[in-house]
């Protein structure tokens, strides 16, 4: 069994040990926890390439002590060419999910990086240059690293509606088959695209020779990016949602993510808050504040440009109480609502100091759009498929537009004076994990370790699945899982350790200078510390 994970002079945990190490060596040359991120987003995006990499998007909390978080917003927009009349004229009536059609929002995860190390060199003295910060993901591109069992089993599972998509038969179908559980991969394309970063510089992807190769095998391909949405783009510094939770201050992203729907079901749980975790109370009152947070979430969140409600609107306390009533207490409410899914990674490193970070970095669905782009290596992202071509879809396409997202890193400042770092991977199930972690730790009192590794449950439709029922992990209790049936919930026990109930993990400084970390036995990851 995992224990918690303790430490004093600095910590990183992933959902690949390999990306944890990065991070962690960072910290050991004498980089904050800023720089670690950068080392291991840049490695995660090398050794599990099917959830995450340079052609997505991510998002970050930074916080420390004392002092309010910030957020970056390094998500693409739209492109310009990208209307509903140009889908229409190729036949669509709704975006592709796979293909070079898929793939029409600009990749903001980069500049993320960017925009992170400036305010690391402003703000918390960092001083190392980017080379050193990419120096494990290009060595891990270039040499190769095993393959994991989930990269292997979602090649396997995903190869019917990929293998045709321009380049991903060359990198994940070698010879005609999935790379192998163990065999090795070597990416010598992202390696070269990664050393030419730390050479001329992150911008080099936007307003370089490398945006300039991207844009023309994107548009070769029949994507409509185009150079120019690579050339406008900048990634953006933006103030986290917050909200009071039974006296602890909880943050997220604001929209165009749902961290609105992870802060309304903390919200409403805290209105009434179980006697214990995992009994049927609380899984009830959590699952049902979910379907409240999400009809919210389905029905308002959006690109806040063209949201008729700000998002804070939806956090005060007349508006929890009026959705509060709302929530079912003794029985099921009907279920379901239009769903949301991808796949993505989540990441956390703390130094010495109490410098946080939160982190968050997707390509959407398992291997985004599946185009891999021939010059650089790069596989594209899919976010742009969130948009709809209805006339009257909250998530309507419109050029230059942000996508709706389902990923947001989490943090909380706990009423005595600890900073909580926590998130998971798991598109619709992100919302409902966040929600289990921070009540089992901060409202419930459970050990940070058991909160991750506990038996979760997923409201919604999964990886490839068709239906919305509520997934429950066999290693709930019996009588819970019966009591739940009870209430009119549609439930399926599934595995004791799902990979689709997300790849979670915490980290938690205290403040006499105590570090805890936990990481998921579902995935590949571990909690690195010094």
């Amino acid at each position: 069994m995992l224990q918690t994970k303790r430490s004093y002079r600095g910590m990183v945990t992933a959902p690949h040990h390999l990306a944890a190490q990065a991070g962690l060596s960072v910290l050991s040359d004498g980089g904050n926890a800023i720089e670690a991120m950068i080392a291991s987003a840049a490695a995660i995006a090398v050794v599990y390439p099917h959830m995450n990499g340079l052609g997505g998007d991510s998002f970050w909390l930074i916080g420390k002590p004392g002092s309010a978080p910030i957020g970056i917003q390094a998500c693409g927009r739209s492109a310009m060419a990208a209307d509903r009349n140009w889908y229409r004229e190729r036949g669509c009536t709704a975006i592709p999910g796979r293909g070079p059609l898929a793939a029409l929002t600009v990749a903001g995860t980069v500049d993320g990086w960017e925009k992170a190390q400036n305010l690391s060199r402003r703000q918390h003295g960092g001083r190392l240059p980017m080379s050193r910060l990419l120096q494990d993901a290009i060595r891990y591109a270039w040499e190769g690293v095993p393959v994991p069992q989930t990269l292997h089993e979602n090649i396997k599972k995903k190869r019917p509606e990929l293998q045709d998509v321009p380049g991903f038969a060359d990198v994940y179908l070698p010879n005609g088959a999935p790379l192998a559980v163990g065999s090795k991969l070597r990416q010598p394309r992202v390696a070269d695209t990664l050393a030419r970063l730390s050479q001329a510089g992150l911008s080099d992807f936007y307003r370089g020779d490398l945006a300039r190769s991207m844009a023309a095998d994107l548009e070769k391909a029949g994507s409509p990016l185009r150079l120019p949405d690579f050339e406008r783009y900048q990634a953006t510094l933006v103030t986290p949602l917050s909200l009071d939770v039974a006296g602890h201050k909880v943050f997220n992203m604001p929209p165009p993510t749902q961290g609105l729907a992870s802060l309304l079901i903390l919200g409403l749980y805290a209105r009434r808050i179980a006697n214990e975790a995992d009994g049927i109370d609380h899984l009830h009152r959590l699952v049902e504040c979910t379907k409240a947070a999400f009809r919210v979430r389905n029905r308002h969140v959006t690109d806040p440009d063209y949201m008729e409600r700000a998002a804070v609107d939806f956090l005060t306390e007349e508006s929890l109480a009026a959705l509060d009533k709302t929530v079912a207490t003794d029985r099921a409410a009907p279920w379901p609502d239009p769903s949301k899914h991808g796949d993505t990674v989540w990441l956390a490193a703390t130094d010495r100091s109490g410098l946080s970070v939160s982190f968050i970095q997707s390509i959407y669905w398992e291997f985004g759009s599946g185009v891999v782009l021939p010059q650089s290596g790069v596989t594209w992202q899919n976010r742009g498929t969130s948009f709809g071509l209805g006339e009257n879809d909250t998530n309507r396409l419109e050029p230059s537009r942000l996508p709706f997202h389902t990923i947001q890193p989490a943090m909380a400042e706990l009423s005595d004076g600890r900073l909580m770092s926590y998130g998971t991977m798991g598109g619709e199930g992100q919302p409902q994990t966040q929600a289990a972690i921070f009540s089992r730790y901060a409202l419930h009192g459970q050990d940070l370790q058991s909160t991750v590794t506990a038996p979760r449950w997923l409201l919604g439709r999964t990886w490839g699945e068709e239906n919305n029922n509520l997934k429950i992990e066999s290693r709930f209790d019996a009588g819970t899982i019966e009591a739940m049936r009870s209430l009119g919930h549609d439930v399926q026990v599934v595995g004791p350790f799902e990979e689709f109930m997300g790849h979670a993990g915490a980290i938690v400084w205290h403040p006499d200078g105590l570090l805890e970390g936990a990481s998921d036995p579902r995935s590949d990851g571990v909690v690195a510390a010094r």
